[in-house]
Protein backbone atom coordinates (compact mmCIF):
# COMPACT_ATOMS: atom_id res chain seq x y z
CA UNK A 1 0.00 0.00 0.00
CA UNK A 2 2.82 2.30 0.77
CA UNK A 3 3.84 2.49 -2.92
CA UNK A 4 -0.02 3.74 -4.24
CA UNK A 5 -0.78 6.21 -1.26
CA UNK A 6 3.34 8.03 -2.54
CA UNK A 7 1.86 7.91 -5.73
CA UNK A 8 -1.12 9.65 -4.30
CA UNK A 9 0.50 12.19 -2.19
CA UNK A 10 2.77 12.78 -5.26
CA UNK A 11 -0.19 13.52 -7.68
CA UNK A 12 -1.96 16.25 -4.88
CA UNK A 13 1.44 18.09 -4.83
CA UNK A 14 1.85 18.40 -9.07
CA UNK A 15 -1.77 19.24 -8.79
CA UNK A 16 -1.51 22.44 -6.11
CA UNK A 17 2.11 23.61 -7.50
CA UNK A 18 -0.08 23.77 -10.85
CA UNK A 19 -2.77 25.93 -8.85
CA UNK A 20 -0.83 28.59 -6.81
CA UNK A 21 2.10 28.91 -9.13
CA UNK A 22 0.87 29.06 -12.74
CA UNK A 23 3.29 31.18 -14.03
CA UNK A 24 5.92 29.17 -12.54
CA UNK A 25 4.95 26.64 -14.84
CA UNK A 26 4.79 28.61 -18.34
CA UNK A 27 8.09 30.28 -16.81
CA UNK A 28 9.59 27.08 -17.32
CA UNK A 29 8.08 25.49 -19.64
CA UNK A 30 8.89 28.22 -21.96
CA UNK A 31 11.24 27.76 -24.40
CA UNK A 32 14.48 29.81 -25.70
CA UNK A 33 13.27 32.60 -28.30
CA UNK A 34 14.70 31.87 -31.98
CA UNK A 35 15.02 35.14 -32.46
CA UNK A 36 19.33 36.04 -33.05
CA UNK A 37 19.38 39.29 -34.84
CA UNK A 38 18.74 40.62 -30.98
CA UNK A 39 21.43 38.04 -29.31
CA UNK A 40 23.97 38.93 -31.94
CA UNK A 41 23.39 43.05 -31.16
CA UNK A 42 23.54 43.95 -34.69
CA UNK A 43 22.28 47.43 -33.59
CA UNK A 44 25.62 47.68 -31.26
CA UNK A 45 28.68 48.33 -32.20
CA UNK A 46 31.29 45.57 -31.45
CA UNK A 47 34.26 45.61 -30.22
CA UNK A 48 37.72 44.43 -31.47
CA UNK A 49 39.73 42.65 -28.62
CA UNK A 50 44.02 42.77 -28.58
CA UNK A 51 44.74 38.95 -29.00
CA UNK A 52 43.53 38.67 -32.78
CA UNK A 53 46.87 38.40 -35.20
CA UNK A 54 45.59 39.43 -38.33
CA UNK A 55 45.00 36.94 -41.54
CA UNK A 56 45.23 37.64 -45.15
CA UNK A 57 42.72 35.08 -45.68
CA UNK A 58 39.56 36.78 -43.60
CA UNK A 59 40.10 39.76 -45.71
CA UNK A 60 42.83 41.60 -43.53
CA UNK A 61 45.61 43.63 -43.76
CA UNK A 62 48.27 44.66 -41.70
CA UNK A 63 50.62 47.99 -41.14
CA UNK A 64 53.21 49.63 -38.84
CA UNK A 65 51.18 51.84 -36.73
CA UNK A 66 53.97 53.84 -35.70
CA UNK A 67 54.51 55.16 -39.05
CA UNK A 68 51.09 55.80 -39.74
CA UNK A 69 50.78 59.53 -40.58
CA UNK A 70 48.25 61.03 -37.92
CA UNK A 71 47.44 63.72 -40.51
CA UNK A 72 45.53 61.60 -42.57
CA UNK A 73 42.82 60.73 -39.73
CA UNK A 74 42.11 64.20 -38.35
CA UNK A 75 38.67 64.57 -38.53
CA UNK A 76 36.48 67.63 -39.29
CA UNK A 77 32.82 68.28 -38.37
CA UNK A 78 30.39 69.52 -41.61
CA UNK A 79 30.50 72.89 -40.42
CA UNK A 80 34.63 72.54 -40.34
CA UNK A 81 34.38 74.85 -37.29
CA UNK A 82 35.89 71.74 -34.87
CA UNK A 83 38.39 69.29 -35.43
CA UNK A 84 39.03 65.75 -33.82
CA UNK A 85 42.42 64.98 -33.76
CA UNK A 86 43.17 61.17 -33.80
CA UNK A 87 45.69 59.79 -31.60
CA UNK A 88 48.50 56.29 -32.26
CA UNK A 89 46.89 53.51 -30.88
CA UNK A 90 47.74 49.78 -31.14
CA UNK A 91 45.89 48.91 -34.36
CA UNK A 92 46.50 44.71 -33.56
CA UNK A 93 42.75 43.77 -33.21
CA UNK A 94 40.57 40.74 -32.93
CA UNK A 95 37.09 40.51 -33.99
CA UNK A 96 35.01 37.65 -32.52
CA UNK A 97 31.16 36.78 -33.95
CA UNK A 98 31.10 38.44 -36.85
CA UNK A 99 30.27 38.20 -40.22
CA UNK A 100 32.86 36.55 -43.25
CA UNK A 101 34.82 39.11 -44.26
CA UNK A 102 34.60 38.69 -48.46
CA UNK A 103 37.29 41.90 -49.21
CA UNK A 104 40.50 43.57 -47.51
CA UNK A 105 40.11 46.60 -45.66
CA UNK A 106 39.95 50.25 -47.07
CA UNK A 107 39.78 54.09 -45.69
CA UNK A 108 36.31 55.38 -46.29
CA UNK A 109 35.18 58.72 -45.30
CA UNK A 110 31.92 58.24 -43.42
CA UNK A 111 29.39 61.16 -42.63
CA UNK A 112 24.82 60.78 -41.22
CA UNK A 113 21.88 61.28 -43.26
CA UNK A 114 18.76 61.63 -42.21
CA UNK A 115 14.81 63.32 -42.88
CA UNK A 116 14.04 62.93 -46.26
CA UNK A 117 17.27 61.81 -47.61
CA UNK A 118 16.33 58.79 -46.22
CA UNK A 119 13.15 58.17 -48.79
CA UNK A 120 13.52 56.42 -51.87
CA UNK A 121 16.48 54.34 -51.42
CA UNK A 122 17.83 53.86 -54.89
CA UNK A 123 18.53 50.48 -54.59
CA UNK A 124 15.66 49.34 -55.31
CA UNK A 125 13.32 50.06 -58.78
CA UNK A 126 10.38 50.26 -56.31
CA UNK A 127 10.11 49.54 -52.85
CA UNK A 128 7.12 50.58 -50.26
CA UNK A 129 9.95 50.11 -47.37
CA UNK A 130 11.70 53.40 -46.19
CA UNK A 131 14.75 53.30 -43.46
CA UNK A 132 14.46 55.19 -40.72
CA UNK A 133 17.42 57.03 -38.08
CA UNK A 134 17.15 53.28 -36.78
CA UNK A 135 18.02 51.19 -39.88
CA UNK A 136 21.57 50.35 -40.24
CA UNK A 137 22.36 51.13 -43.85
CA UNK A 138 24.34 53.01 -45.69
CA UNK A 139 24.00 55.17 -49.24
CA UNK A 140 27.54 55.56 -51.03
CA UNK A 141 29.08 57.89 -53.68
CA UNK A 142 27.06 58.33 -56.40
CA UNK A 143 29.42 58.54 -59.61
CA UNK A 144 33.02 57.96 -59.51
CA UNK A 145 33.94 54.83 -57.06
CA UNK A 146 34.94 52.59 -59.88
CA UNK A 147 35.72 49.46 -56.54
CA UNK A 148 32.45 50.88 -54.33
CA UNK A 149 30.37 47.90 -53.09
CA UNK A 150 26.84 46.60 -54.96
CA UNK A 151 23.64 47.04 -53.69
CA UNK A 152 22.78 45.36 -50.85
CA UNK A 153 26.55 44.33 -49.93
CA UNK A 154 27.30 44.39 -46.25
CA UNK A 155 29.82 46.52 -45.15
CA UNK A 156 31.59 45.99 -41.64
CA UNK A 157 33.21 49.49 -40.43
CA UNK A 158 35.71 50.08 -37.80
CA UNK A 159 36.86 53.38 -36.17
CA UNK A 160 40.07 53.62 -34.15
CA UNK A 161 38.94 53.15 -31.20
CA UNK A 162 37.74 49.42 -31.84
CA UNK A 163 34.29 50.40 -32.68
CA UNK A 164 32.96 48.15 -35.95
CA UNK A 165 29.26 48.37 -37.25
CA UNK A 166 27.84 46.30 -40.10
CA UNK A 167 25.48 47.85 -42.49
CA UNK A 168 23.51 47.20 -45.72
CA UNK A 169 24.36 49.45 -48.94
CA UNK A 170 20.96 50.71 -49.93
CA UNK A 171 21.14 53.95 -51.28
CA UNK A 172 23.57 55.94 -53.53
CA UNK A 173 24.95 59.39 -52.29
CA UNK A 174 24.24 62.13 -55.07
CA UNK A 175 25.88 64.90 -52.46
CA UNK A 176 29.10 62.81 -51.75
CA UNK A 177 31.73 64.04 -54.03
CA UNK A 178 32.66 62.18 -57.30
CA UNK A 179 35.47 59.37 -56.79
CA UNK A 180 35.55 59.98 -53.24
CA UNK A 181 35.48 56.58 -50.93
CA UNK A 182 32.47 58.19 -48.82
CA UNK A 183 29.96 56.00 -47.18
CA UNK A 184 26.86 57.83 -45.77
CA UNK A 185 24.97 56.10 -42.63
CA UNK A 186 21.74 56.34 -40.65
CA UNK A 187 21.98 57.88 -37.62
CA UNK A 188 22.11 54.74 -35.62
CA UNK A 189 24.64 53.37 -37.34
CA UNK A 190 27.26 56.32 -37.15
CA UNK A 191 26.34 56.78 -33.37
CA UNK A 192 28.06 53.27 -32.62
CA UNK A 193 31.31 54.48 -33.98
CA UNK A 194 31.24 58.02 -32.90
CA UNK A 195 29.10 60.99 -31.84
CA UNK A 196 26.55 62.43 -34.37
CA UNK A 197 28.33 66.22 -33.67
CA UNK A 198 31.82 64.57 -34.77
CA UNK A 199 29.76 65.23 -38.45
CA UNK A 200 33.19 63.28 -40.42
CA UNK A 201 35.10 60.62 -39.71
CA UNK A 202 37.86 58.45 -41.37
CA UNK A 203 37.41 54.73 -40.78
CA UNK A 204 38.04 51.33 -42.21
CA UNK A 205 35.50 49.61 -44.86
CA UNK A 206 35.44 45.92 -45.72
CA UNK A 207 32.30 44.12 -47.35
CA UNK A 208 31.30 40.70 -45.67
CA UNK A 209 28.61 38.16 -46.01
CA UNK A 210 25.05 39.37 -45.52
CA UNK A 211 23.35 37.65 -42.18
CA UNK A 212 21.85 34.35 -42.04
CA UNK A 213 18.12 34.26 -42.52
CA UNK A 214 17.69 33.28 -38.90
CA UNK A 215 19.12 37.01 -38.05
CA UNK A 216 17.45 38.98 -40.74
CA UNK A 217 15.95 42.15 -39.42
CA UNK A 218 13.83 43.85 -42.01
CA UNK A 219 13.59 47.28 -40.02
CA UNK A 220 17.45 47.43 -39.76
CA UNK A 221 18.49 46.48 -43.59
CA UNK A 222 15.35 45.97 -45.27
CA UNK A 223 13.13 43.41 -47.53
CA UNK A 224 16.24 40.50 -48.44
CA UNK A 225 16.33 40.29 -52.27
Amino acid sequence: MARPAAALMASLFLVSFIIVLPGVTSSVLRLPSSSSSESRNFRRAHSLSDSYNFDSRDGWATFNATGFPQNSTTLETRSNKAKYKDTKKNLTVSITDTLKAVSDFMDVKITWYTGHDLLNPSCWANTEWTPTDESFVAALTLDGWETKPKCFDFLELCNEDKKCVYVRVVDSCAGCAVGSKHVDLTQAAFKQLAGLDIGTLITRMRITDPPQKSDWNVALWGPQV
